[in-house]
């Protein structure tokens, strides 16, 4: 007869597991639905867990006399998990590991030995995160109606921007600090190219480049918290975001008054403007598979995903623009419309790749976030002009929630549907 797995060695199995998906972007359902499987395929009962956006709380009664000591064999650890950066790889990589786990394949150190390797999983390199960040944010250039020259600025100065993210901010600047000074040297570089004469659209160029610094993963993740009635958990993911864009909006607006202050008065911008040489649905297409491969790669997913994120993100593009031209839709009903197609494709994605849906709604719900939303309402804040400033605030927020009731809608209609089984890796 096969032996029984150590009963604390099973929770400490499904508590590393657990430790990694929540530092690198999973949100509570999946890691409360990995630590479950994982436990009780070893036979021990998964109600030992209780899960926080930056904790694990583990404890458990073996309810058997250890042989020593006529002592119940208990087991008690609570794991502390900051809200770092993400690796969507790692997290795509334990959900696989849970469902071979649940078929038998591994023995639980079988398992441990498995996790080690995950965690050993290497960020992406340097230059290819920096790149990254250069062709996402000419794509989202690209989105937000900027000409060619206004990409190729905003594209020069995401590469330029994330040499500093990745060589200053992360290895010396505190979260809040780093957030600040890396929006603060987005503008700088973007009004520097601007300038020089590069580029035409200093908005739109800005609009681009400050993109790879919206925190996506903790916005979608704090939605989907939300919607899986973890409330705790959703609020404080929520709070990281709302942090995040603050730091953008405060970044823009220092650094527009420090120029104020060098070329003596604050740059004076036409409004929005949406140039006729990216207009085209193609080149919108094209704008929105660079931004979304962009965040792909900075978010670690896995290559063979690339595609797959891409085209999410240019259908749910598409989607918006076809709402906005042609019905004549306002742009949050749009923004609703396509949030509700890219969330029901990445569920019927995930299950054939054995992917995690959210790792196609992070990267491709991000051609809709409204990123110019929110550099125009510091814009116009900076200028004291608070009725626009207040407009393009509100326009902003009522994206973002008909965002969060696309991820809700799309998310709450049966798995049954998508897979054709009551469990997917969804």
């Amino acid at each position: 007869m096969e032996e029984k797995p150590d009963f604390a060695q099973v929770l400490e199995l499904a508590s590393e597991a657990g430790h990694i998906l929540l530092e690198n972007g999973a949100e509570i359902s999946r890691v409360e639905d990995i630590m479950a499987r994982i436990s009780t395929h070893y036979g021990v009962d998964s109600k030992h867990f209780f899960i926080l956006s930056n904790g694990i709380f583990t404890t458990g009664k073996a309810g058997k006399v250890a042989k020593a000591g006529g002592q119940a064999s208990t087991y008690a650890n609570v794991d502390f998990i900051p809200i770092r950066g993400s690796q969507l790889n790692k997290v795509t990589a334990v959900n696989r590991l849970s469902y071979e786990i649940s078929q038998g394949k591994y023995s639980v150190e079988e398992a441990r030995v498995r996790l080690e390797e995950i965690k050993q999983i290497p960020k992406k390199a340097d230059w290819l995160q920096i790149l990254a960040s250069g062709v996402a944010s000419g794509g989202f250039g690209i989105v937000f109606g900027g000409s060619i020259m206004d990409c190729l600025a905003a594209t020069l100065s995401g590469v330029l921007l994330y040499c500093f993210v990745l060589y200053v901010s992360n290895r010396y600047l505190s979260k809040i600090v780093g957030s600040i000074c890396n929006a603060l040297v987005t503008m700088l570089l973007c009004i520097t190219c601007w300038r020089l004469g590069l580029g035409e659209s200093l908005s739109n160029i800005i609009v681009g480049a400050i993109m790879p610094l919206v925190p996506g993963v903790a916005f979608t993740n704090g939605v989907r918290d939300l919607a899986n009635s973890d409330h705790l958990a959703g609020l404080t993911r929520l709070t990281d975001a709302l942090l995040g864009f603050f730091c953008i909006a405060l970044g823009v607006s220092v650094a527009f008054m420090l120029d104020g202050w060098i070329f003596g008065g604050l740059i004076q911008l036409p409004g929005v403007t949406v140039s006729q040489e990216t207009y085209s649905f193609p080149v919108q297409a094209l704008g929105a598979f660079l931004g979304t491969w962009g965040f792909a790669v900075l978010y670690a997913v896995d290559k063979a995903q690339y595609l797959l994120t891409g085209i999410i993100g240019i259908l749910g593009w598409v989607v918006y623009l076809v709402f906005l031209r042609f019905v004549g839709a306002s742009p949050v009903i749009s923004t609703l419309f396509a949030s509700v197609v890219v969330c029901l494709l990445s569920r019927f994605v995930a299950v054939p790749t054995r992917c995690p849906a959210q790792i196609f709604i992070i990267c491709g719900i991000f051609p809709l976030v409204p990123g110019a939303g929110l550099f125009w309402f510091s814009y116009y804040l900076t200028a004291e002009q608070f009725d626009l400033s207040s407009h393009y605030g509100f326009l902003a927020l009522k994206v973002a929630v008909a965002i969060v009731l696309g991820i809700i809608l799309a998310m709450e209609l049966p798995q049954l549907w998508f897979s054709g089984h009551k469990k997917a890796a969804h």
